[in-house]
């Protein structure tokens, strides 16, 4: 199947906003780059802890602390639910590390994480069970929860507390919002929660909390209060753990999680971080003293991933909780490691996934579409898959075909693992709901977001869920849906192509929903050559001057005269900076 081949559209930068972020001092070419990502305000650019979002208005936030205050008070053990994933991990690291500095006794804190393969995703009755063998009197969720009816309900039957921080959609029945019969639940998703920042990861959530639980304390005199009381502890040591979690979940990066990015990554460039992080920078190769958002996103956030995929969470956790930096540098290893495998399984499924694409054009070639046609949803199953890694293929696919796109796995029980990775215009989650109307039978379980979501479908039921999940995309998705745009911040002038440009992009946060600038230019091929036997290595010639540029993934060649669009990167080959085209499209 073909890639979609896509629209290069320029991002509208307004002039009036452009020049009043200049005025207010920031750089010409930084100013066109955030009115173009919707910046009217220089006061949004401004990363201070001080500008975060207040903690009382995510809803729960207070009645949350008053509880944990009390179990703190009390020596009430607390066990803490994880989920398999970066988020997961770096939620549940904030929270034991957060609850241990605001007085947690020692011996009063423990976590559970789910097998993606055995227990599924969230507070399951058997998780419960699990739980319950540390005898503790308190759950707190991270990252999972509100989905969780059952689990809840068993957990309060057994006389356990139950605090939910989660920020994924709540469960729909028959077509309404149901929640858990929870102590207290704290999601900015939640009905009724005036939080603005609907995107905030699950590991922002638990920091939120911290934060509520540390106001809480404070007024009840254990911090800072005179009299002698100690002075309340530093929650912004954790910020590195927040930042690596919200970049790594891939939440839409608004102001108020750019500010949790940014501090975070701050932290990371002076060399103040966790000992686990510290050792995963080490193990990819990448240098903290100039992190960015990508080395947390594609460096860091995988290998993390890489353990609840194919192994387990535990490591993930124990690396990022560790203090021993020789402990952490043997699991940040164990880690790498197992992240090479998931490369190589996920190369394998990629090519797989490849051949059952080919195969579903041609079934349905002469019928709603011509031969070669792409459908307007994708699904794709095959018994070799692994259920730990559906999701990158589904991601690879979606971003390659741009269509809303699932990849199935059988699991343990039998029945098909599913995960999807959607595009604009298309609620995945509420997809998966109609489909479940539509085929009551079908859907076992199903969750997620807009752009995100997870499913599992009867084990018979692949050929079922395909054909409905494609009806709902062609009712639901318009033609120009179905094309692919790139959004270009137009040219990018000479005096700016050099490597003082790349070092102050690379200082900003970009992501998800502000994304990282690309730039389009009208070029003239000079020369083009294979390279390493799958990438296109290209010499252009853009306003009068040679540049060189290199397309990823490419192997046919060009023609004479392009028009492209580029990321900036530095290259650099023995101890020698070039200043380097990464080509996205050109045509």
């Amino acid at each position: 199947m073909s890639p979609a081949t896509p629209q290069i559209v320029r991002r509208d930068a307004p002039p009036r906003v452009v020049w009043a972020l200049e005025q207010a001092g920031v750089h010409p070419l930084l100013a066109r780059l955030f009115a173009g990502r919707g910046v009217r305000s220089p006061d949004e650019l401004d990363p201070a802890l001080e500008r975060l979002l207040a903690p009382p208005t995510l809803r729960g936030t207070d009645a949350a602390a008053r509880l944990l205050a009390d179990a703190i008070a009390e020596r009430r053990r607390i066990c803490v639910i994880a989920d398999y994933d970066c988020d997961g991990a770096t939620a549940c690291t904030v929270a034991l590390r957060g609850l241990a500095l605001l007085g947690a006794a020692p011996g009063t804190l423990g976590y559970v994480v789910p097998d993606r393969a055995v227990h599924g995703y969230g507070l399951t009755p058997a998780i419960v069970d699990l739980a319950r063998e540390q005898r503790p009197d308190l759950l707190m969720t991270v990252d999972n929860g509100i989905a969780s009816l059952d689990g809840v309900a068993h957990a309060r039957r057994h006389g356990l507390a139950v605090v939910v921080t989660d920020h994924h959609l709540p469960a729909l029945v028959d077509g309404r919002v149901v929640l858990p019969d929870a102590d207290v639940i704290v999601n900015p998703n939640q009905p009724a929660c005036a939080f603005e920042s609907k995107s905030l990861a699950g590991v922002g959530v638990a920091f939120y909390v911290l934060l509520a639980l540390r106001a809480e304390l404070r007024r009840r005199g254990v911090f800072g209060a005179g009299d002698g009381a100690p002075p309340q502890p530093r929650l912004d040591t954790l910020l590195d753990l927040v930042a690596l979690g919200t970049v790594a979940d891939v939440v839409k990066l608004d102001v108020n999680n750019r500010r949790l990015v940014a501090q975070g990554l701050k932290r990371i460039r002076a060399g103040r971080m966790q000992p686990g992080v510290a050792a995963l920078f080490r193990v990819a190769g990448r240098d903290p003293a100039r992190a960015c958002a990508f080395d947390l996103g594609f460096a860091l956030g995988p290998r993390v991933n890489a353990a609840g995929r194919l192994a387990d969470m535990t490591l993930g956790i124990e690396c990022l909780l560790t203090d021993d930096p020789a402990r952490a540098d043997e699991l940040a290893v164990l880690l790498d490691g197992i992240n090479r495998e998931r490369r190589s399984i996920e190369g394998g499924m990629n090519a797989q996934a490849e051949l059952h694409l080919a195969e579903a054009v041609a079934r349905q070639a002469g019928a709603a579409l011509e031969a070669g046609a792409t459908p307007p949803a994708v699904a794709i199953f095959d018994d070799s898959f692994h259920e730990g890694v559906v999701g990158i293929v589904a991601s690879r696919v979606k971003e390659r075909l741009h269509r809303p796109t699932f990849v199935f796995a059988r699991g343990k029980d039998g029945l098909l693992k599913g995960s999807g990775r959607s595009i604009a215009g298309f609620h995945l989650r509420d997809a998966l709901d109609l489909v479940s109307k539509r085929h009551p039978e079908l859907l076992k379980r199903f969750g997620g977001h807009a752009m995100a979501a997870g499913c599992t479908v009867a084990a018979d039921g692949f050929a079922t869920f395909e054909a409905a999940l494609r009806e709902v995309a062609r009712e639901w998705l318009a033609p120009a849906a179905l094309t692919r745009t790139l959004l270009s911040d137009g040219p990018l002038g000479v005096e700016h192509f050099n490597a003082e440009t790349i070092r102050r992009l690379d200082d900003q946060v970009w992501g998800q929903a502000f994304e990282g600038p690309l730039f389009s230019a009208e070029a003239d091929v000079v020369a083009q050559r294979l390279v390493a036997e799958k990438h296109l290595k290209l010499t252009l010639r853009v306003d009068g001057t040679l540049r060189e540029a290199i397309w990823f993934g490419r192997c046919e060649p060009i023609g004479e005269r392009v028009r492209v669009a580029y990321r900036l990167t530095v290259d650099s080959y023995n101890g020698v900076e070039r200043v380097q085209m990464v080509v996205e499209a050109a045509f």
